[in-house]
């Protein structure tokens, strides 16, 4: 599937991309006002892709339709996706990726994001796309299929940075959540740059100035 989406690029020579994915219910816009907010520089060569969930019925809320990267099934965590239906999405964003390396993007310049279930998505990306990618940032998310996914991924992946940030009061998807998962990444050998925020399921003012100074980082790099 080709995925609608929205764009923004900051500078003419673009030598990096920013594959950002919203959370259930909401849409490629979501996250576009953010990226002002960074703080990097208008010349920073880094094109921002935000793409369009399409719209499906969800499980969990009566079968109501809705944008969806995948469906949820219940709110038990360990059994409320299917693996399947993750590596559906996980296809399209692949395609995503191939675009930008077609249009002279390396594939270690390419950042992917996610948040909530668009954080799901990304990590299950980012370890499995056949090429070491060069960042990972979740906000708000968790790690279904964790230990499947880490053991079938291929060495080297852990040198990819992560950004991993939580709310300490999102009702949600409990910052136990992200306290499990983020442990399993560090026992694998990912160097992951961990933060919490006295939020609930949002964006903190503090954490878009964290991963500002994060983007900035990997792009100086």
């Amino acid at each position: 599937m080709k995925l609608e989406r929205e764009t923004l690029e900051l500078g003419a020579d673009i030598r990096h991309a920013v594959i950002w994915l919203h959370g259930l219910g909401a849409d490629g816009h979501d996250f576009v006002p953010i990226v002002p907010e960074l703080g990097l520089s208008k010349e920073a060569g880094v094109r921002f892709i935000f793409p369009h969930a399409p719209s499906r019925p969800v499980t969990l809320n009566n079968g109501y339709v809705m944008p969806a990267w995948f469906d949820i099934i219940s709110l038990d965590r360990t059994k409320n996706s299917n693996l399947d239906d993750i590596l559906i999405t996980v296809g399209w964003i692949n395609t995503l990726i191939d675009e930008q390396i077609e249009l002279g993007i390396e594939p270690e310049n390419i950042i992917l994001a996610g948040f909530s279930q668009g954080g799901v998505i990304a990590l299950h990306t980012a370890l499995r796309y056949p090429k070491r990618l060069g960042g990972l940032m979740v906000l708000s998310t968790y790690f279904p299929f964790a230990e499947q996914t880490l053991d079938e991924m291929p060495k080297g992946y852990e040198q990819i940075p992560v950004f991993a940030a939580h709310g300490t009061h999102d009702p949600v998807i409990p910052a136990v959540w992200w306290e499990e998962y983020v442990p399993k990444l560090q026992k694998q050998g990912f160097e992951v740059e961990s933060k919490s925020y006295a939020m609930e399921h949002s964006v903190h003012p503090q954490e878009i100035a964290d991963m500002g100074l994060w983007f900035k980082a990997l792009f100086d790099a």
